[in-house]
């Protein structure tokens, strides 16, 4: 009996997809490879303009977003040359490495353009815009650097690696649709206060002539910023911190005194109302003033919010802190006269430790003494409790610091503010699905278009979450979004449902075509308007 023979059919000429025609279109509504390339022409011999290569980075952040080394891999087996009409052999290291440098001392032109365009070409509203700064950790020395381009160094990082160098990115992000507008890298050590004017000036410049509101964290409040956007007519609100609005006046705050605010936070959308947050509100007045005699008195208003979210947690973290403190303390004064604690300094480090570990210095009385019948260690202590009482008047109240006209009353203040989250969210979407990690790239001047190269990406991100967002209204929910259940559509579920995708590209025998996209991926498409069987 014969063995019979194994046929092998021609090898697959499938391609991935993914979102990739997305990106395109969405790039090309940008003018992200115009912009750039005027701002860095090359040769006419050049396989890929700046602008070109750019794009393709962009791309590879929202489709493959994975430490930015083998991108040329990436474009073989992914249909890039198709989509965007750039080889993958264009896409080498050195390639990459040479455009992010000649890109980088025109960034600021660049973003303005690319932010304007948004505004422009997606309609997007700036009359409330958020401000926020995070860190990015780098791996490697960087011993030397470009003067001219933001300096790794080390400071306060938000992901705790303080062995790490860091660089920083600020991002100003509109309320509508959450879209980073502009963006700015700086260096690892600066501090967040100082750049609030420039920002603002840029944020100014974009918006051309309409007016807007910039809302900020507690960075956002120094005499010189306030005094700067009282100046230049733009509105502010930004919580103050205990240097400007101290705890005894928080503390003083009347809770039956103050307003009911209707207002549900997004985390609590779907709970029973008894088990949502509230919150309410009050209003006074607050004189800021420079530190020159010549400083004109700044008048603002101030709004007191308490927050029942907040009071519950500050209760409760209270309560364990001073359970930990107190078994500590009381290890303590069991092993008073033993090996550990044999002198009053002994026992006077240690409670240096505990107050200083559990936080409770501000409410922790001790006495240390000496036995005279043993000459062991006396611990005496006690929480003073009117201090816990004091503190516990501020638990849930917090400032916020606006110039808004009378007309917005304070409950609309607060709900201007409550639209912070927006820049957080959009850094978690920068670290989590987009950012290079780890992010090690061979000069601090190719770090700071890389940062830019990431803020682009989160741009298209965004805008693509908003579109989708505007084609469902009223219903925001999109069927089968995310385990097969109806979903408010979010940039990572959209690019997740579109990662899948493959393409047979054209040939002699046919057009390109999609084979077995899904419903979903049909729907996502059509409600984006995008053919992705259209090349570039």
């Amino acid at each position: 009996m014969s063995r019979g023979r194994v046929e092998f059919g021609p090898p697959s000429v499938e391609k991935a997809l993914g979102a990739l025609p997305v990106v395109a279109a969405f790039a090309r509504r940008l003018d992200v490879a115009g912009i750039v390339d005027r701002a860095v022409p090359v040769r006419d011999i050049a396989y890929a303009t700046h602008g070109e290569v750019i794009e393709a980075l962009i791309a590879n952040r929202l489709t493959s977003p994975t430490p930015l080394v083998h991108v040329e891999d990436w474009a073989r087996d992914w249909a890039v040359e198709e989509i965007f009409g750039i080889s993958p052999e264009v896409l080498n290291d050195d390639r990459i490495g040479r455009a992010l440098a000649a890109v980088a001392p025109h960034l600021e032109g660049i973003v303005g353009s690319v932010g304007a365009r948004a505004i422009a070409s997606f309609g997007v509203d700036v009359a409330r815009i958020h401000w926020d700064m995070t860190s990015i950790s780098l791996y490697g020395a960087y011993l030397s650097s470009d003067p001219d381009h933001i300096e790794a160094r080390f400071g306060h990082p938000k992901d705790r690696r303080p062995d790490l160098k860091q660089v920083q990115a600020g991002l100003a992000v509109s309320a509508d649709g959450a879209v980073p507008l502009w963006h700015h890298a700086y260096d690892g050590g600066a501090g967040e206060v100082a750049q609030v004017v420039p920002a603002m000036e840029a944020l100014s410049t974009l918006a051309g002539e309409r007016s807007f509101l910039l809302v900020g964290d507690s960075k956002l409040v120094s005499y010189p910023n306030l005094a700067a956007m009282v100046a230049a007519r733009v509105g502010f609100i930004a919580p103050a911190s205990k240097s400007y609005v101290g705890a005894d006046v928080l503390g003083a705050c009347d809770l039956e005194a103050a307003t009911p605010v209707d207002y549900v936070a997004e985390r609590d959308a779907n709970k029973a109302p008894e088990d949502r947050g509230t919150y309410r509100v009050l209003e006074d007045t607050m004189v800021l003033t420079g530190k020159k005699k010549t400083d004109p008195a700044l008048e603002l208003r101030r709004v007191f919010v308490w927050s029942s979210a907040r009071a519950g947690a500050a209760e409760k973290a209270r309560a364990k802190k001073l359970d930990r403190a107190r078994d500590d303390l009381e290890r303590l004064g069991r092993g008073l006269g033993g090996r550990y604690y044999r002198t009053d300094k002994q026992v006077n480090d240690r409670i240096a430790v505990i107050a200083r570990q559990r936080r409770v210095t501000t409410y922790l009385h001790t006495a240390v003494g000496t036995d005279p019948m043993t000459s062991k260690p006396t611990l005496v202590w006690h929480f003073d409790q009117a201090a816990i009482d004091a503190e516990a008047a501020t638990d849930g109240w917090y400032a916020l610091l606006t110039n808004l006209p009378a007309d917005i009353d304070a409950p609309g203040v607060f709900r201007h503010y409550k639209g912070q989250e927006a820049p957080e969210r959009r850094y978690h979407n920068f670290k989590g699905p987009l950012a290079v990690a780890p992010m090690f790239l061979k000069n601090n001047r190719r770090i700071e278009a890389l940062i830019s190269i990431i803020c682009l990406a989160l741009l298209i991100f965004a805008l693509v979450e908003r579109a989708v967002r505007l084609a469902l209204l009223p219903t925001v929910k999109l069927a089968g979004l995310w385990a097969g259940r109806p979903a408010k559509p979010t940039g990572r579920l959209i690019f997740a449902a579109l990662s899948h995708l493959r393409l047979v590209p054209a040939t002699d025998a046919g057009p390109a075509h999609i084979p077995r996209p899904t419903p979903l991926q049909t729907r996502l498409l059509e409600l984006l308007r995008v053919d992705p069987r259209q090349p570039r």
